[in-house]
């Protein structure tokens, strides 16, 4: 009897644990048919991550109470079109067979522990950087596919995620928030501080109104740094959300980069209408880019999508989409479709 009353002590205390504690297994399949025409050479491909980036991922969380909470995420790209994973650069620098992730599945795209409460949230690992989360907020095709800004610059290895990061985000107070965030290349303290870098992004969001600034910077050698800052904001009228966005990157021994773009997600049809257009231009070579597509949804989870770009180019500039190539001062066009399904 005494055995019998300890062994259902334990499976309540364990019940009880479970019942604070949760683990979800998640992904995105997303595969399109991407054409890219240009002046030098056409290309003509089966794609992933078209309208949202494929993925498989787990994420927990642990209710500690007092309003605490610990969780964690793993997240690993997927390109569902060979069956590949997808790589990451471990140390913030260029990918070399030392210090990058094999072709199999890594958790490239997310790998964070975390601590939540009233002071806010400390996220410790591989994770976004706060000027690329604004650069894909503000653009109406986001960061994927044909149509996606080219005026945002994604270059360098921080330009979407970093490796071996402590962040921080602020609890929202009237509206506003901040998320900081520094990351290390782990060098020898005799060696340049390579991979080193730091970012943050200032938010404001009331309604139907978001407005961000953000800023981050990359040591990429010797006395060399890249610095990108943006600035963007949306305004959802109801019958259409409207954003723009403007960036510069600062990068050593070149000339800046500055990009905008503006871009409309329309509700049409029982789905979404979604157009930009944006510009680039480096040292007087520009690149004005258009964009227009359509999502329709099959269900909650499943979602059918078309997209076309077409890009001007001038003063030497071969901007190309969808893997196509241009000579300086011609056109490229491209176009997608696809079919994107979450779980």
């Amino acid at each position: 009897m005494k055995k019998s009353l300890i062994a259902l002590a334990v499976l309540a205390a364990s019940g009880a644990a479970m019942a604070q504690s949760s683990v979800t297994l998640f992904g995105v399949v997303d595969a399109a048919y991407g054409v890219g025409k240009g002046s030098i050479s056409n290309k003509t491909q089966l794609k992933n991550s078209g309208y949202n980036s494929s993925r498989l991922g787990f994420r927990g969380v642990e209710d500690l109470g007092g309003g605490m909470k610990a969780s964690f995420w793993l997240e690993a790209g997927v390109n569902n079109d060979d069956g590949t994973g997808s790589a990451s650069s471990a140390l913030n620098q260029a990918q070399t067979a030392a210090n990058v992730g094999t072709q199999g599945l890594t958790f490239n795209r997310r790998s964070v522990v975390t601590l939540s409460g009233s002071m806010g949230e400390l996220i410790l690992g591989r994770d976004y950087t706060p000027q690329f989360w604004s650069e894909t907020v503000y653009d109406a095709f986001g960061t994927n596919g044909v149509g996606t800004s080219i005026s945002a610059f994604k270059g360098g290895t921080t330009g979407v995620r970093s490796s071996n990061g402590i962040g921080w985000k602020s609890p929202t107070v009237g509206g506003v928030a901040l998320w900081a965030q520094s990351y290390m290349g782990e060098n020898a303290s005799t060696a340049a501080k390579v991979g080193n870098g730091n970012g943050f992004r200032v938010t404001f969001d009331q309604g139907a109104l978001s407005v961000a600034y953000a800023d981050s910077s990359l040591t990429t050698g010797a006395g060399t740094t890249n610095k990108t800052s943006n600035l963007g904001a949306s305004y959802d009228l109801g019958v259409a959300k409207l954003m723009a966005q403007s960036n510069t990157t600062k990068l050593t021994g070149a000339a800046d980069i500055k990009g905008r773009n503006i871009g409309a997600l329309v509700p049409m049809a029982g789905g979404t209408f979604r157009v930009s257009q944006a510009q680039t231009d480096q040292a007087g070579k520009i690149a004005k880019q258009t964009s227009v597509g359509f999502v329709n949804p099959l269900s909650k989870r499943t979602d059918l999508y078309a997209t076309y770009a077409r890009v001007a180019n001038s003063g030497g500039s071969a901007v190309a989409l969808n893997g196509a190539s241009t000579a300086a001062n011609a056109s490229s066009t491209g176009y997608e479709f696809g079919v994107k399904h979450s779980f």
